[in-house]
């Protein structure tokens, strides 16, 4: 499939959000900030996927 660098612009800042929220999580085993990076690194990738199912559905290019 050929995307747009939109598309790729999109991916790269959630990779880079969850990427840094894994090693928060990861540094700091155990502690209660660290579950809760944890599980924001889950929501990130929740919340990429919905923006790039949306970019797919609006754009000319990608679609």
């Amino acid at each position: 499939m050929k995307t747009c660098h939109r598309f790729a612009t999109i991916k790269d800042e959630f990779e880079r959000d969850a990427r840094f929220l894994r090693g928060h999580a990861e540094r700091h085993q155990g502690s209660a900030p660290a579950k809760t990076s944890a599980k924001n690194a889950v929501s990130v990738k929740w919340n990429m996927a919905r923006a790039l199912n949306t970019h797919l559905d609006r754009c000319p290019e990608c679609g």
